[in-house]
């Protein structure tokens, strides 16, 4: 009788990597993506879509230049906070201006 053969592993029993170690090392370096896509009919251009897609730490991230989070308000608790200080400041400004109209109509 034959006993039925197994694949090999294709990381070994001893140094084997899992999701986790292949997740660390992915967001450690980063992966970029990036691809375009163009529809034309008769050399006129109709559409034109460009996918960048970046893997990465947030530490990695920042080391590249990229923190968009850190700036957008439905994200970040801090860049709320300072929308809604921007928008106040703003209409305390347009109620002031309105209050010193009323007073100049009043005065005689």
């Amino acid at each position: 009788m034959t006993s039925p053969t197994r694949l090999p592993d294709p990381y070994g029993h001893d140094g084997g990597a899992n999701l986790a170690d292949i997740l660390e090392r992915v967001l450690d370096k980063g992966v970029v993506i990036a691809g375009d896509i163009r529809i034309n009919l008769l050399d006129i251009e109709l559409l034109t879509i460009k996918l960048r897609l970046i893997v990465a730490s947030v530490d990695k991230a920042k080391e590249m230049g990229i923190d968009w989070w850190e700036d957008d308000p439905a994200l970040s608790s801090g860049a709320r906070r300072k929308e809604l200080a921007r928008e106040n400041a703003e209409l305390r400004e347009r109620l002031a201006a309105l209050e010193t109209g009323r007073a100049q109509e009043e005065s005689p």
